[in-house]
C-alpha cells in the first residue's frame, strides 16, 4: 500500500503557472497510468490558457472560488465542484479574490511535453 502524505510533497511551478505538488505518480508511488497533485492559485493568479493533447484531467475545487474556462465556456466553481478537461479542451483556471486549492488528476500522468499554449 503507497500512502503518500500531502505536506512531504516537494511543491513546484509547472509549465501553466500553477504550483503544485504531486502526490502520486510513476516517480512519486508508483501509478503507472495517473497522477494526482493538490495544486494552488494566489488571489488574482491564473493558469496560462493551455491545452492537452493526450491527457484527461478531472479538478476537484478543495478551497476558494475560481472561473474556470473551457473551450471558451466560463464559469463560477466553488468548494465540492468537480470539472472535467477532455483531450484537447482549452482551459484556465483564475483565483478569485481568494486563493484556490484543488487537486488535479492526470490520465495519463501529467507531462509537460502533454501541455500546449496560444
Amino acid at each position: 500500500m503507497e500512502i503518500r502524505r500531502t505536506d512531504d510533497a516537494t511543491p513546484f511551478t509547472t509549465a501553466d503557472g500553477s504550483t503544485i505538488r504531486v502526490l502520486l505518480d510513476a516517480d512519486q508511488g508508483g501509478a503507472r497510468e495517473q497522477s494526482l497533485a493538490e495544486a494552488w492559485l494566489e488571489p488574482g493568479q491564473s493558469t496560462q490558457r493551455h491545452y492537452h493533447a493526450r491527457t484527461e484531467e478531472i479538478y476537484v475545487i478543495l478551497e476558494g472560488r475560481a472561473e474556470m474556462e473551457v473551450d471558451g465556456d466560463r464559469r463560477e466553481v466553488a468548494p465540492g465542484d468537480a470539472i472535467l478537461l477532455p483531450p484537447g479542451a482549452w482551459h484556465q483556471i483564475t483565483a478569485r479574490d481568494e486563493s484556490v486549492r484543488f487537486l488535479c488528476c492526470c490520465a495519463p500522468p501529467y507531462s509537460h511535453d502533454d501541455t500546449f499554449f496560444d
